[in-house]
């Protein structure tokens, strides 16, 4: 099995099963852990699981929709669906897992209570891979933006209470971080994995800091994210323009939207943005010298859109790695992104420039440096990609699971 002889049943819990970000690190860590002759089962709370997954739907739509309805006034988001978070105790103790492997539990699927109390009782060694900042904070996800640290000592009167999960009534921030603070450190065998060094920092600051804290990157699929020759330039006429590529799930200031709007009106009919994963509303309302596209789930067409651009621009302010970033460098694509939160961990000086955030001067600047000068060679981009390959991730996981099993 290349792991010893152990046969290991793991159990994955998130918000979402196979689209997303966190979807599809819980699915390609499924195949792997199967690849090895493990048996993994998914337990998620809203969408559907792709075809052949073992996986359990612990929320209905309508318990879902209650869920965040009641968070909306009470701003005590995780501390509904009880029904649900009961009967779903009863799968666990079905599939007996050795390991349980918890990601995001926001999303309004799951009571937080219920499944700490049942897992402080039944002592299974416990993964929890954070990929935002919620565990620890009294509402938030992020706080870089705002420039809030009452995490660290006790969340009170939060500055983004209408922020997700969305409060438009109560801030009960306070009483939220002590409830976490209680059950998140309630039980004895947890480790704590992040993908950045700058979010392990955070967790280390946090209450959350008594727990073996580990980085594990997020992978990327090398297959998959490598250079491709397609007709999207020609296709959009842009055969001697020079690209500018951004992509997010959610366009947002704090992904830089505001930053790319500004840029446009900085540089010349030469230059042209274009922008993956905007909604209808902001593909009606964009300048018409950036070119919109909806979000796609297909990353083989993803791919190839990284592949005709010339640069790509991570302008976030708040990522936990910065997926997309390594994404475009496995493309070949050299990057310009800001020195803010984990984005520059994935940056040096032969793959793209590190330039001051919200800093749109310099933004423009180094891609100009970029455009004139082409100071990095795409082997380099790749190269640099290499070292987030999923497997040698997912192996990672894998290593730290039968750790813990042996223990």
């Amino acid at each position: 099995m290349g792991l010893g002889d152990c046969v290991m049943r793991v159990l994955q819990i998130n918000t979402v099963n196979g689209t997303g970000s966190t979807g599809r690190i819980v699915v390609d860590l499924y195949k792997a852990l199967e690849n090895k002759g493990h048996s993994c089962f998914i337990a998620y709370g809203r969408g559907e699981s792709p075809e052949g997954i073992n996986s359990y739907k612990i929320s209905t739509s309508p318990d879902t929709h209650i869920h965040a309805l009641k968070t909306r006034i009470t701003d005590k988001t995780g501390f509904y669906s009880a029904y649900a978070t009961s009967r779903f105790l009863g799968k666990i103790d079905a599939f007996d897992p050795d390991i349980i492997h918890l990601h995001n539990l926001h999303g309004y699927y799951i009571n937080i209570e219920i499944l700490f109390d049942y897992l402080r009782h039944i002592k299974k060694p416990v993964v929890w891979t954070l990929h935002d900042c919620w565990a620890f904070t009294g509402h938030c996800a992020y706080f870089d933006y705002v420039k809030c640290e009452k995490w660290k000592t006790g969340c009170y009167s939060c500055p983004q209470k209408k922020n997700y999960p969305k409060s438009i009534l109560l801030d009960n921030s306070k009483w939220n971080y002590k409830q976490k603070r209680q059950l998140f450190t309630s039980v004895e065998n947890m480790t704590i994995v992040t993908p950045s060094s700058w979010l392990a920092g955070l967790v280390k600051e946090s209450f959350l800091g008594k727990y073996d804290v580990r980085v594990i990157n997020n992978g990327i699929d090398l297959d998959i994210f490598k250079p491709s020759v397609n007709d999207y330039r020609k296709k959009h006429e842009l055969k001697d323009i020079f690209i500018i590529l951004g992509v997010a799930n959610i366009w947002d200031k704090r992904k830089g939207l505001d930053d790319f709007i500004k840029l446009s009106r900085l540089l010349e009919d030469t230059y042209k943005i274009v922008l993956v994963g905007l909604s209808e509303k902001q593909l009606k309302t964009i300048p018409e010298n950036i070119i919109g596209i909806e979000k796609t789930n297909n990353i083989t067409k993803l791919a190839e859109i990284y592949s005709i651009a010339d640069v790509y621009v991570n302008a976030g302010v708040e990522e936990t790695m910065g997926l997309t970033t390594v994404e475009a460098l496995a493309c070949g694509i050299p990057v310009v992104v800001y020195d803010a939160t984990a984005i520059p961990e994935c940056v040096d000086e032969s793959v793209g420039f590190i330039v001051e955030k919200n800093n749109i001067q310099a933004l423009a600047e180094a891609i100009k440096l970029t455009k004139n000068m082409n100071p990095f060679n795409k082997n380099s981009c790749i190269t640099k990609a290499k070292s987030y390959n999923k497997q040698n991730k997912y192996k990672e996981y894998l290593d730290l699971y039968t750790c813990l099993y042996k223990m």
